[in-house]
């Protein structure tokens, strides 16, 4: 835990091999818990990166979730963006630096990368979202933080995901880069998961952005 914060929402921190003002924040998706990505600090293997997974606030059947199901998820999303921006902001006021951050979100995860990471005040080094899908897409590009539309932003998305659809990512994706949001977008031989190559690719973008 970083020192000296109490932070709304209960997590793991795992501090860096190596002391370092850099910081991975980790959102996993519906039914999920912080342990569901306990695997990403040792296989990204950075001795200078801290980490901390989130929990989402709302249970889901023995898990957690960020938001409710459609049609009713925008209350969610809205109150777990506030706690978002109450831990960065408690996070980012001394102890890590911002513009040397990841934030690495799965499905509803990957969906509060966008939603809240767009429109956060302080830049990020890198954006990671793996499948998931924009709430609204046309009303973020109208509110994002104009600071963040040439930052790392990398989505990746299945082609055969049957949870949320691979058309609809991809084509959310394509109006947030045709209005000058500048997305780095991938697509997988794969479900609602993340696949292996796509984890060796993430790790080598991260590296490369560091």
């Amino acid at each position: 835990m970083p020192r000296n914060k109490h932070l709304p929402l209960n997590n793991i921190f795992i501090h860096s091999k190596v002391p370092s003002k850099k910081l991975m924040i980790i959102l996993h998706g519906r039914g999920d818990s912080t342990r569901g990505f306990t695997f990403l600090p040792p296989y990204l293997n950075l001795d200078d990166m801290n980490y901390l997974l989130l929990n989402a606030p709302y249970s889901y059947y023995g898990g957690y979730s960020w938001y409710d199901l459609p049609p009713n998820q925008l209350e969610g999303i809205t109150h777990s963006c506030a706690l978002l921006t109450e831990i960065f902001d408690a996070l980012f006021e001394e102890e890590f630096n911002a513009e040397e951050s990841f934030l690495f979100g799965f499905s509803q995860g990957a969906l509060l990368t966008f939603e809240f990471g767009a429109r956060y005040e302080k830049v990020l080094a890198g954006y990671i979202a793996v499948s998931g899908y924009i709430y609204d897409v046309d009303t973020l590009l109208q509110e994002m933080n104009p600071n963040v539309n040439t930052s790392n932003w990398l989505c990746t998305h299945g082609t055969y995901d049957g949870i949320l659809p691979f058309n609809t990512s991809k084509t959310q994706i394509e109006i947030l880069q045709n209005g000058g949001f500048d997305i780095t977008f991938k697509s997988y031989d794969k479900d609602h998961t993340i696949a292996e190559d796509e984890l060796m690719m993430i790790k080598e973008w991260i590296k490369n952005k560091l």
